[in-house]
């Protein structure tokens, strides 16, 4: 067996967390080698909630580096809180709303949240739509305009001879 730098008492890397992520204790060798985590279903509803919460711009971004976690973590933890597959107590919901789900109209914490979220990008939307129809109108009268100057270039001037 061949041992590594990493293996040898004393070396390698130790990976503590918040306590959230759990890491398994083992012996051997190579008991100091890095260990998938395991997140408790609190810490990922936690995760999810905040994330879902932070609007400003970088802000997500550095939650996930801050938790060392990925994009895909977060998608795929919203899907179980969906479905109803993510609860506090680690037990799927039957029937009825689990707490922490996103309903329309719900009184939720990440409902409303979310409805922040789409009442803000709705009102830049709206913004924005505003400044597109300007556009429009100023370039139809551009338009108009040069339409007008055109056709009084083309009618013929009497000339005085």
């Amino acid at each position: 067996m061949t041992l590594t730098h990493a293996d040898l008492p004393g070396q390698g890397s130790d990976a503590t967390g918040d306590g959230d992520p759990q890491q398994s204790t083992s012996s051997g060798p190579r008991a100091a080698h890095a260990q998938r985590r395991v997140f408790s279903n609190a810490y990922k509803l936690r995760i999810v909630t905040e994330y879902d919460g932070l609007c400003e711009h970088g802000a997500r971004g550095a939650l996930l580096r801050r938790e060392g976690l990925y994009q895909s973590h977060i998608e795929k933890w919203r899907k179980a809180r969906d479905a109803g597959r993510l609860t506090p107590s680690g037990r799927p919901v039957v029937g009825g709303s689990s707490s922490g789900r996103s309903r329309v109209g719900g009184d939720t914490k990440t409902g409303s949240s979310e409805n922040r979220r789409l009442q803000q990008e709705n009102q830049r939307l709206a913004a924005e739509l505003a400044k597109t129809r300007a556009v429009a109108e100023i370039l139809g009268k551009a338009h108009a305009l040069l339409e007008m100057i055109s056709e009084g270039a083309e009618k013929p001037t009497s000339s005085i001879s």
